[in-house]
């Protein structure tokens, strides 16, 4: 299959580095946001600017329009890079414009491919589809302008997660022909422990709250990262790293000490000096607070998700339970009600066995 027609859904950060890298890679883009102001600019120029690491230039992008359905009709992939948060509603905007054979890339996935493809079921909106979702985003990047990015980092290492994971060889296949970077790994839940989102981000965010609270900006990834916050990220992520091989999967577990380490043996996602040109970007000086999407995306939904695949199989996880819970009280929120956990998804009550088995045969009669 070689692809020509991609949607992209979402005005965001990563909605427009991927709509102008993937116009600048020469495939025709179309682009739709469930917030139409996000694009106003570009509904007029159809031109996004690019600039920073990778492909970079002014993109054409073919159309921009506030019909959705304009925008998935006959595009044999779309790119999903809205909120996780905001799955649920997107699923029941995109489901009656779904049609077979169509790939759904999620980024961020958060188990989302399961949430949605069961929201897709639920609704009547029965398609062969495959739904994939990456450990993380294949850039970063931040909007500089309403039509510009600049991209500080681009993948070498992309692990793909893909629902129902019976498609996986085929779907990373064709997605190979966006991102080459891409390798699959077993499953949905595999890679959603691979999102270190809520390893960095809670971390970050909690032993920072004083100066997010002071100042009217911060980089937490600079002044923020000191000796003793990087030590919690890290044993922080081994405990994830402790859960994914508790519960056998065997994919490279991407340890995030490589992400900091640029003399490493192995490449990061983002490779050995993406956190120096991270940093040296001063992109991420940012306004931020405790509704900001490190929160409402990376602890309610990634961090809490992480919790909970733990309780299904009786394995503790002090760092991240404490996390969750010290940030819920910021917040006064418990996360472990709220957020997105594996009895939120309908599988609290399964075995992981069980899990398994729906991730990879999806649901009787469609995704």
């Amino acid at each position: 299959m070689s692809i020509e027609e991609i949607a992209v859904i979402g005005g965001g950060n990563g909605a427009l580095t991927a709509a102008g890298d993937m116009s600048l890679a020469g495939f025709k883009v179309r682009m739709w946001s469930a917030i139409p102001e996000e694009l106003d600019r570009i509904f007029d120029t159809h031109t996004i600017k690019v600039r920073g690491i990778g492909r970079t230039g002014e993109a054409k992008i073919d159309l921009v329009t506030r019909d959705l359905g304009e925008a998935m009709r006959g595009a044999e992939v779309i790119l999903s890079m809205s909120p996780a948060f905001t799955q649920e509603v997107l699923a029941k905007s995109m489901g009656p414009y779904l049609e077979d054979g169509q790939i759904l890339f999620l980024s961020p996935g958060s188990m989302g491919s399961y949430l949605m493809g069961k929201n897709f079921k639920e609704n009547g909106y029965d398609k062969d589809i495959a739904i994939a979702e990456p450990g993380t985003l294949p850039y970063l990047t931040r909007k500089t302008d309403k039509d510009a990015v600049l991209v500080s980092g681009d993948t070498v290492k992309l692990p793909v997660g893909v629902f129902p994971s019976k498609k996986t060889e085929e779907t990373i296949e064709i997605l190979k022909e966006l991102y080459p970077s891409i390798h699959p790994v077993e499953n949905a839940l595999s890679v959603a422990l691979l999102n270190v989102g809520p390893i960095i981000h809670s971390v970050l965010m909690l032993l920072n709250t004083g100066p997010i609270e002071h100042f009217d900006s911060w980089d937490i990834h600079n002044e923020g990262t000191t000796a003793s916050v990087k030590k919690l990220i890290l044993s922080h992520d081994e405990e994830r790293i402790a859960l994914r091989k508790a519960l056998g999967f065997t994919s490279h577990h991407y340890p995030f000490s490589d992400h900091y380490d640029q003399d490493s043996d192995e490449d990061w996602m983002y490779g050995r000096k993406a956190h120096k040109d991270l940093v040296k970007s001063e992109s991420w000086r940012e306004s931020l607070h405790f509704g900001y999407r490190y929160i409402t995306e990376d602890v309610k939904c990634n961090l809490a998700l992480l919790c909970s695949i733990a309780d299904l199989i009786q394995f503790q996880v002090p760092i991240a339970r404490s996390l969750l819970t010290l940030i819920g009280s910021i917040v006064d929120e418990d996360f472990i009600t709220t957020g997105r956990t594996m009895r939120y998804l309908g599988l609290g009550d399964k075995s992981i066995e069980e899990v398994t088995d729906i991730l990879r045969d999806g649901f009787s009669g469609g995704i």
